[in-house]
Order: structure tokens, then C-alpha cells, then sequence
């Protein structure tokens, strides 16, 4: 039985056809434009070949050295291990990065640490703090991110707490050399240079 016709089966003149044809195709072309203005390129790493960054950190005081011995290493214990760290540490400037595996603007973040943790590490102190996450996560975005310290698994934010850093994702909190927190960084560094500009402003003099 044939059907009965409805207006998408009505006589059509060729000009209208055109007209809806242009009208189409322009909508496609917004639609394209929309979907492509949105996409923002996968951070990339930006980690130097081990060898490179063996060399550059060679010849490290014997506490950073000891940092560089667990580059990219998950440790545990919690706040009282922390706290230790900090405490061998003191005569040295300290910088915290606390991070996630989950958190997209710390994915951005990370390749100015992968090359400022090597300009600076026979200088500085770096220590990450994995917040709110869960190690094999986290493993999987270091093997991503590699960098040239450990991070310490902080799944309760106690140890973020223990520094005042218990709220934003990445945060960076600065230590000088006599164990006092001098400044925090809530959001993600946008360059290497911006990381290594505050480095030097607040810990690094």
C-alpha cells in the first residue's frame, strides 16, 4: 500500500533544494568549527633521557641526592615520613607540588616540573604529594610524567592538610631554608618559566 505523501515527499524546486544544500552545508562547517575551537591538544611530556638528567643532577648535595635516588617513586607513611623528609632538608630551599592523576590541569603542569626539578635540583628540594588518588593511577601518569623526585600517597589528604594545601588541584606550597612556608600556588604553572620565576622570588635568594 503506498503512503500517504508527507511535506519531505512535496514537489521541491530546484532553487529551494539549493538553498537548503547551502543551508546544510554551512551548518556542518559551524558544527565543525565548534568541535575543533574545544579540542585542546594531550599535554606532552617533557622529561630529558635518564642519562641526561643523571648528569645534569650529578654532584648533588647529599639530601637532594638522595631525593634524585627515588625519581618518579610512589612512598608511603604517611605524615610522620613527611615530616621526617622535611626535616633532613632544612637548609634547603623546598618546593610541594601536590597533585592527581585524575586532575586535568595538573597534566598541564607537570612537564614544568619535568624540566625545572632538573635545572634546579642541585639547588632545590622537590617533593611531590599524590592526593586523593590511587597508586596504580598514579603510577601510570608518572610513567607518563616522569620526574626527578617521588611523591608521597596521600589518599586522605592528611599530609596536604598537615601544609595547608588541603583544597586546590595542583598546588604548590614553597619552603625556605630555615623550614618556614613562605608562599602557595593554588592552580596549575602554566611554564617552566613562571615555576622557575617563583622559585626564585620566594625560596631560591
Amino acid at each position: 500500500m503506498q503512503q500517504p505523501c508527507v511535506a519531505s515527499c512535496l514537489p521541491v524546486s530546484p532553487r529551494r533544494r539549493l538553498t537548503a544544500l547551502v543551508v546544510l552545508l554551512g551548518a556542518l562547517v559551524v558544527v565543525a568549527v565548534i568541535v575543533a575551537g574545544g579540542h585542546t591538544a594531550a599535554p606532552r611530556s617533557a622529561a630529558l633521557p635518564k642519562g641526561a638528567v643523571a648528569a645534569a643532577l650529578a654532584g648533588s648535595p647529599a639530601v637532594l641526592a638522595a631525593l634524585h635516588a627515588q625519581a618518579n617513586e610512589l612512598l608511603s607513611g604517611g605524615t610522620s615520613a613527611f615530616r621526617a623528609r622535611l626535616k633532613r632538608l632544612r637548609g634547603y630551599p623546598i618546593v610541594i607540588n601536590k597533585w592527581a592523576s585524575w586532575c586535568g590541569p595538573c597534566q598541564t603542569e607537570f612537564p614544568a616540573y619535568q624540566r625545572v626539578s632538573v635545572a634546579l635540583g642541585k639547588q632545590v628540594a622537590f617533593i611531590g604529594i599524590d592526593g586523593k588518588d590511587t597508586d596504580p593511577a598514579a603510577a601510570a601518569f608518572l610513567d607518563r610524567f616522569p620526574v626527578s623526585y617521588p611523591s608521597y600517597v596521600d589518599p586522605h589528604e592528611d599530609i596536604a592538610r598537615s601544609i595547608k594545601a588541603g583544597i586546590y588541584y595542583p598546588q604548590t606550597v614553597y619552603i625556605d631554608r630555615a623550614g618556614t612556608e613562605v608562599y602557595d600556588h593554588a592552580g596549575p604553572y602554566e611554564t617552566a618559566a613562571s615555576l622557575e620565576s617563583d622559585i626564585r622570588r620566594y625560596v631560591l635568594r
